[in-house]
């Protein structure tokens, strides 16, 4: 009897731990077809360019087809559902970046953080202050006091409702306590068009865009949004130093839909720092302006909430509205 016993607790004990030992399994096989990056933009521009960079490099390392599935529109909402409803099980992720994060608050959908589990960070830039040549102000300082004596008159050009290039310009105008008249745009490139115009004042890009404008003249930098200055213009402030406690990146990572294993999660942030750690891929991604933000899965996911929680707050104060 004491033998029958010992064996029914030896076969329960194996058949406890079959689970995980499957899971494991399925981990360390993983992936066995094509995985779909999702990502909530057209085709082009910064979101799209780290997709693609990042699914080339995955399907190097891990020798499945890592494939891009653009789904723009809603501000990024449509990519999100998209995966929020995909099954679990690693083969559809999401390149995120700060706009879902806003737009969490934005668009009253929580998806971002309740039903998506962060998976790794990958790079981060500062956005450039930019001024038209027309407009007076050489300095930060200079182009609040500007704002100040014309309220209201200020065009500020964002790239759309609710991204990163908008939000930076709320929080600026927030902080500095001067009004201006928003103007979004479908995207970077036609807010940058109507700066070179003169047909906007102002307008917070990413670096990658606007930077050759810079350094042609066409446009002047005020300051960057990150906390410290960034190397590919030394010479430029940050916008901290005249508004003390301003900070902005723009930021992009992996996301999977909830409940994806745990070991899949790993397996995905291990070979993603393995890249950002790569001199090739390091190169490219300095190509657009930024930096390697590497992290685990909880420090990135503690990251999406402290911005989702940061720029709840801006979007409530502002009283911004969708399209």
């Amino acid at each position: 009897m004491k033998l029958f016993r010992r064996q029914l607790l030896h076969l329960a004990a194996g058949a406890a731990a079959l689970p995980a030992v499957s899971r494991i399994a399925r981990a360390q096989g993983y992936p066995t077809r094509p995985v779909r990056i999702v990502v909530g933009a057209p085709p082009g521009g910064a979101l799209d360019i780290i997709a693609r960079l990042t699914g080339q490099w995955l399907s190097e390392r891990l020798g499945r087809q890592f494939i891009i599935d653009n789904r723009p529109g809603a501000g990024g909402n449509i990519g999100i559902e998209a995966v929020v409803h995909a099954a679990p099980d690693g083969y559809t992720l999401l390149m995120a970046n700060t706009s879902n994060a806003s737009n969490a608050t934005l668009y009253g959908k929580l998806y971002f953080i309740r039903d998506l589990t962060p998976v790794a960070s990958i790079h981060r830039e500062p956005l450039l202050m930019l001024v038209n040549p027309s407009v007076p102000a050489k300095t930060v300082a200079e182009f609040i006091a500007y704002a100040k004596a014309n309220p209201g008159k200020i065009n500020m050009a964002s790239s759309g409702i609710g991204t990163s290039s908008h939000i930076s310009g709320e929080l600026f105008k927030m902080m500095a306590g001067i009004n201006m008249v928003h103007v979004p745009y479908r995207g970077q490139p036609p807010a940058l068009i109507d700066m070179l115009r003169a047909q906007a004042d102002v307008n917070f890009a990413s670096t990658g865009a606007a930077v050759e404008y810079i350094r042609a003249g066409k446009l002047r930098a005020l300051a960057v949004t990150t906390a410290t200055r960034w190397e590919g213009l030394p010479d430029i402030p940050t916008v901290g130093d005249f508004l003390p406690g301003y900070e902005l990146s723009a930021w992009y990572g992996v996301v999977a839909p909830k409940n994806t294993p745990a070991e899949i999660v790993d397996k995905l942030n291990r070979e993603i720092n393995a890249g950002l750690a790569d001199p090739k891929l390091k190169a490219r991604l300095a190509d657009l302006g930024g930096t390697p933000f590497v992290g685990s899965p909880a420090e990135f996911a503690k990251f999406v909430a402290d911005e989702t929680e940061k720029w709840a707050k801006v979007i409530r104060t502002a009283n911004i509205k969708p399209e």
